[in-house]
């Protein structure tokens, strides 16, 4: 390549020295200027963090969810007395309450008023559905064991009762939610599912913005190479750029996505559910959804600067 001469050589020259010093670090000038937040970019960046960090918030919560839900059913059992005859079933009830209150490792016995039982199924049967003229609706006791309702010790309580009350029937209480637990377990793979696409997709967009630029300035580039720069000094710079693109976006994600999730939050909060009030966010929660956008920055960063080198070394 030979060496143009002259005032117009000279221009040229300062001004290629000029962006190989703003590269270098050493002036004002950027190699590939960029015009920050008024770009696609850190928009884009935004979008991404904000649904990383609702997905990832619904993650946790149904996480928080699954496991409140097991601490306080773990050592939970009911017993059934499925017996039609009223005077019968009052019978084994209490002969069943006596002998749990006898047995080792009960904590708590409590028979469920039949009230409360006719409460609980009168959507289905109606309000007389448990009257006398009724379906004959089991007498059901709560207790709590002091560790957890193993079958091993559910068979011992089934074969303790039997003696006492023949009709009686012994149940962990977290049998009971096993689908809803399989349920949450799949919300949550899907959630770490969503949250690695918007991660390739926040990849994918840097990519391609990155290699954009690079065909925007190759000329450039080639020139700062001919004057002694480096690959890893220009991706730098691109590094950088994209850096900064990311901090902006990934705060305004942030913000976004934090305010998203406290107006679900209330909005399930009003509902009274037990399972949903156990779903709440915990401190912890918080801080995981805060590294959000520094991940997605390191993220943008380090696929802007492989995607550089890569591309400058089959470029030149």
């Amino acid at each position: 390549m030979s060496r143009p001469h002259g005032p117009e050589s000279g221009r040229s020259d300062r001004g290629l020295g000029a962006r190989l010093r703003g590269m270098l670090g050493l002036g004002d000038v950027d190699l590939v200027p960029q015009s920050r937040l008024s770009g696609p970019m850190p928009w884009v960046i935004a979008i991404m963090v904000a649904l990383t960090v609702i997905a990832g918030a619904a993650g946790l919560a149904m996480r928080n969810t699954a496991v409140s839900a097991r601490a306080e059913l773990a050592g939970g059992i009911s017993v059934q007395i499925i017996e039609a005859r009223p005077e019968e079933r009052d019978r084994q009830a209490r002969a069943a309450i006596a002998r749990l209150e006898q047995s080792a490792g009960v904590s708590q016995v409590r028979q469920v008023p039949p009230a409360e039982i006719d409460a609980l199924i009168e959507p289905w049967l109606g309000a007389q559905g448990s009257g006398a003229d009724g379906i004959p609706i089991p007498a059901v006791i709560d207790a709590r064991l002091d560790g957890d309702a193993t079958p091993s010790r559910l068979r011992a309580l089934q074969y303790s009762l039997h003696e006492v009350a023949p009709a009686a029937r012994v149940d962990a209480q977290s049998a009971w939610l096993k689908p809803v637990f399989s349920a949450i377990r799949s919300l949550q793979w899907l959630a770490l599912a969503l949250v690695l696409l918007l991660a390739g997709a926040m990849a994918a967009a840097v990519l391609l913005a990155v290699r954009t630029a690079l065909g925007a300035h190759r000329e450039t580039i080639e020139i700062v190479h001919l004057l002694g720069g480096t690959d890893r000094q220009i991706a730098r710079v691109f590094q950088r750029s994209v850096g900064i693109d990311a901090a902006g976006g990934g705060a305004a994600g942030l913000a976004l996505g934090a305010l998203v999730v406290v107006f679900l939050g209330r909005r399930f909060a009003g509902l009274g559910a037990g399972l949903v009030e156990n779903g709440t966010l915990r401190w912890m929660d918080w801080v995981i959804l805060a590294l959000i956008p520094v991940a997605g920055m390191a993220l943008a960063m380090l696929t802007a600067r492989l995607s550089v080198i890569h591309a400058l070394r089959k470029m030149l």
